[in-house]
């Protein structure tokens, strides 16, 4: 059976991946809000998991929507999650099983327990999140004894986080990123295994 697994080419959606690849044949998908927004990062990660990756793109206007959520509340929280939401509900569509890396101490994104029973019924998808009975220490643990991974501040990595492509929208509007997102906010980025050093790319 085969799971989409929503992947940025960061630790935990990569060791989440690895988790469900066990049990299904898993297809990695990353989220794009532009057609034409590149996502090199996230294509060697998947290449150096093994796993298929197929780049999906949101729905028109979700963007604008996302941007004006942040500045009228002025905090990314709630916006964040109905991007996630908007991912998940996309993938119920294409897939019986849905993966995301979500951890026991995430706040955002996540996706409370009702709306997970509602895709459920709705669309007769279960998501599976592999991750949710680790904490964060637990999950480095098990991600660097896994992969090669580099770490920077978000923008600065090429891996497949929504916030990327949302802090260059409020660039281009001319609004300074830092009053919405925390000014520093470390993102990782899968370039190896761990026993394959020699694939690192």
């Amino acid at each position: 059976m085969k799971a989409g697994v929503l992947f940025s080419g960061g630790k935990d959606s990569a060791l989440a991946a690895v988790m469900l690849a066990r049990d299904y044949e898993v297809e990695l998908n990353t989220f794009v809000f532009d057609e034409n927004y590149e996502i090199p990062g996230v294509e060697n990660a998947a290449k150096v998991l093994g796993l298929p990756l197929i780049k999906r793109v949101f729905k028109a206007g979700l963007l604008d929507v996302v941007v004006k959520m942040m500045v009228d509340c002025g905090y990314p929280n709630d916006a964040i999650n109905l991007v996630h939401r908007n991912a998940i509900y996309a993938l119920s569509k294409c897939y019986d099983v849905i993966g995301d890396g979500t951890r026991l101490n995430d706040r955002v994104p996540m996706l409370e327990y009702g709306e997970v029973q509602s895709i459920e019924a709705k669309y007769k998808s279960a998501l599976v999140r592999p991750l949710l009975g680790f904490g964060r220490v637990e999950v480095d643990r098990l991600s660097k004894r896994h992969f090669v991974i580099e770490y920077g501040e978000t923008g600065e990595i090429t891996n497949g986080d929504y916030e990327n492509e949302i802090r260059a929208a409020f660039n281009v509007q001319g609004i300074d990123p830092h009053t919405i997102f925390p000014e520093h906010h470390q993102q990782s980025l899968v370039v190896g295994c761990r026993g394959n050093e020699d694939v690192v790319i």
